[in-house]
């Protein structure tokens, strides 16, 4: 297994975007939608198998570029986890980030132990879920 990492989208279309992220989502976005939230984003890190050429790991960011970035999606698909790939995509990516003033994101409780081994530390916060909107669909 040969693995390389990516700072862009470059030759990346929906093809090389693995079937099997947004494992146990009820709602999960088409791989249309989850190209165009990536192409959208502020910054991307990218896990590539280099055998498939397919994308089977990610991480991205969305800022004002100025002070502020929040992280709201990492995923390794799930046979690939537990190989080292989502903490090389974090420490890529708040490497990329390390200008501004705060990195935040929201997890669950089970994956905080997760980012504190990168150095993130736990804080509360508040959030809205509007599941019927998880696919994207209607934001197209």
């Amino acid at each position: 297994m040969r693995i390389s990492y990516r700072s862009n989208l470059d030759g990346i279309g929906v093809g090389q975007l693995s079937e099997h992220f947004f494992d146990g989502w009820p709602n999960p976005p088409s791989k249309a939608t989850f190209l165009r939230l990536l192409e959208q984003s502020y910054a991307v890190e990218l896990a590539v198998d280099d055998e498939t050429e397919k994308v089977i790991g990610f991480i991205q960011a969305i800022s004002d570029g100025v002070l502020s970035a929040y992280i709201p999606l990492l995923e390794v698909v799930p046979e690939f986890q537990g190989k080292g790939i989502g903490t090389t995509l974090t420490e890529r990516m708040l490497n990329r980030l390390q200008g501004l003033y705060m990195i935040d994101l929201l997890c669950d409780t089970e994956t905080q132990p997760f980012y504190e081994k990168q150095g993130m530390h736990r804080a509360s916060g508040m959030m809205v879920r509007h599941y019927s909107n998880q696919n994207g669909a209607t934001q197209q």
